[in-house]
C-alpha cells in the first residue's frame, strides 16, 4: 500500500508555522508548557482575564495530538461509568460525567464565540457491539445511564443497524446523540487564533529544557531563551518529557494511527454511515471511524508504540485490513493518507488535574482529549486564578505511579500491553 505519510487534516487548512516566531517574553504571570487544546484553551481563558500568559510549544502550535486525532467530541470517559462509581463513589462519578457533557458544550460555545470554521456538528456517537454479549451489556447501559446520570442513550438492535452503519459485522449498537465531531486541525488553529487575539503569547519552537524554582517564581529555560513565571501549567499530554519527570513517570505515551481514503461517492458515503456518527467498537484494541468530506477516516491502536515512519507504515496496512473487515465495499478504494499521533494514558486510564511541587497539570486524556482538553484547559485556568485546584472534580482522586515503580517514562512494556489487550478481545 503506497500511501502518503501525511496528516490529512493538515491539508485542509494552513496550520500555524514557525515563519514568524513570537519572541520569548522575559517575565509572565503564567507559563503553559504545551501548545495543544489544553494549553491554548487555558491561555485563552487566562488572557481574557487580563493575565500575562505565554504558551511554550516544543514544535509548532497544534503540532501534536490536537491536529492528528479523529476529531470526535465525546461524552463519557475512557473508564466505564459503572467502574468509576465503584472506584470513587456516586458523587464524584456524577461530577465527572457532568464534566464530560460540559466539555462538549464548551467546545460548541468556543466555536460559536470565536467563529471557528471547523465543521462542528452534533451527529452523535455509535458504540458498536463486536459480540452478542457486548450488546447484552449495552442493554444494561441504557437503563444505568438513565437511572444514575439522567442521561438518555438508546439501543440499535442488530436488525436495525443498516439505518446506522453499512455493515453486518456488528451485533447491535448504542447511540448517544450528545456527542459530535469536527476537523481537529481547523479547530486547534482557530483556538490558537482566539488565544492570540485575547493577548496570549504563543511561542513555537520553544522546547523547555530546564525548569527550576527560584525564590518566588519559576525559571524556564527554553531553546530560544529563558523566562520567569509566577505559575506553570503542564499540558503536554503524550509528549510529556523529563523536564517534568515526576509527571512523565505517571503517563504512558501510546501511539494511535489513522488512515483516510480517497473521496467516496455520495451514495457510498451514505451507505457506510447514513447519519455521519462518530463510530467506535467495543474492543480493548479498538477501532474508531467516521466520515469527513466523503472520506472514511479510520483509526485505531494498530501499534502501541508512538509514531515513526515504520510504525505508521505498518499501522496503515493493519488499519486498511481492519477497515475492509468492517466495510468490504471499500476493498478497492484507495487509501490516500496515513499518519500517527501519541496519546497520553495514566496507569488508571483516568484523566488527572492538580498541582505537584507547585506546578499545575492536566494530563491523561486516554483518547478523549478534543472536548476534555478544551474544557480542562478552561476550568484548570479558572482554578489557578481562584487557588482552588483541589476542589476540581478531576483532582479528587489519586494520580497513581507505575506499579512497583518499574517505569522511568520509557514505555518498555507496550508490546506486552498490546498482546494482553488482544487476548482480552479474544476471550471477552
Amino acid at each position: 500500500m503506497a500511501t502518503n505519510q501525511q496528516i490529512y487534516w493538515h491539508t485542509t487548512i494552513k496550520m500555524p508555522d514557525d515563519s514568524n516566531l513570537t519572541p520569548i517574553p522575559e517575565k509572565v504571570d503564567v507559563a503553559i508548557i504545551g501548545g495543544g487544546y489544553t494549553g491554548l484553551s487555558a491561555a485563552r481563558t487566562l488572557a481574557k482575564r487580563g493575565v500575562n500568559v505565554a504558551v511554550l510549544e516544543a514544535e509548532t502550535i497544534g503540532w501534536g495530538a490536537s491536529s492528528r486525532n479523529g476529531g470526535m467530541t465525546l461524552t463519557g470517559l475512557k473508564v466505564p461509568m459503572q467502574t468509576i462509581i465503584k472506584n470513587y463513589g456516586r458523587e464524584i462519578a456524577k461530577e465527572l460525567f457532568q464534566c464530560s457533557i460540559d466539555s462538549v458544550n464548551t467546545v460548541e460555545e468556543i466555536i460559536k464565540e470565536e467563529n471557528i470554521n471547523c465543521g462542528f456538528a452534533r451527529t452523535g456517537h455509535l458504540l458498536a457491539a463486536n459480540k452478542p454479549k457486548h450488546f447484552d451489556a449495552l442493554k444494561d447501559e441504557v437503563e444505568f445511564m438513565a437511572k444514575e446520570f439522567n442521561h438518555k442513550v438508546h439501543l440499535v438492535a442488530p436488525g436495525e443497524l443498516k439505518n446506522e452503519i453499512g455493515t453486518d459485522v456488528y451485533h447491535g449498537a448504542l447511540v448517544d446523540d450528545v456527542s459530535g465531531g469536527l476537523n481537529p486541525a481547523q479547530y486547534v488553529t482557530g483556538l490558537a487564533n482566539a488565544a492570540e487575539k485575547a493577548g496570549a503569547n504563543l511561542c513555537a519552537r520553544a522546547r523547555v529544557n530546564r525548569l527550576r524554582r527560584g525564590e518566588n517564581r519559576f525559571v524556564l529555560e527554553t531553546e530560544r531563551g529563558s523566562l520567569s513565571a509566577e505559575s506553570i501549567l503542564v499540558a503536554t499530554s503524550g509528549y510529556t518529557g523529563n523536564v517534568t519527570q515526576k509527571l512523565q513517570k505517571k503517563i504512558i505515551p501510546i501511539g494511535s494511527f489513522i488512515i483516510a481514503t480517497e473521496r467516496l461517492s455520495d451514495e457510498l458515503a451514505h451507505e457506510l454511515s447514513p447519519k455521519n456518527r462518530m463510530i467506535f467498537d467495543f474492543k480493548h484494541y479498538l477501532n474508531y471511524f467516521r466520515l469527513w468530506d466523503n472520506r472514511m477516516i479510520f483509526g485505531g491502536r494498530a501499534a502501541f508504540f508512538p509514531e515513526n515512519k515504520n510504525t505508521i507504515a505498518q499501522s496503515g496496512e493493519i488499519l486498511r485490513r481492519e477497515m475492509i473487515q468492517v466495510y468490504p465495499q471499500l476493498k478497492d478504494v484507495k487509501v490516500d493518507y496515513v499518519w500517527g499521533g501519541t496519546l497520553d494514558f495514566a496507569f488508571d486510564q483516568m484523566t488527572h488535574v492538580g498541582e505537584l511541587d507547585g506546578v499545575h497539570y492536566s494530563l491523561g486524556y486516554a483518547g478523549h482529549g478534543v472536548a476534555m482538553g478544551t474544557y480542562l484547559g478552561k476550568t484548570v485556568a479558572e482554578a489557578m486564578l481562584s487557588g482552588n485546584i483541589k476542589e476540581h472534580p478531576f483532582a479528587k482522586f489519586d494520580f497513581p505511579n507505575a506499579p512497583l515503580g518499574l517505569y522511568d517514562g520509557r514505555p518498555w512494556f507496550l508490546p506486552f500491553a498490546g498482546m494482553w489487550h488482544k487476548i482480552l478481545d479474544w476471550v471477552e
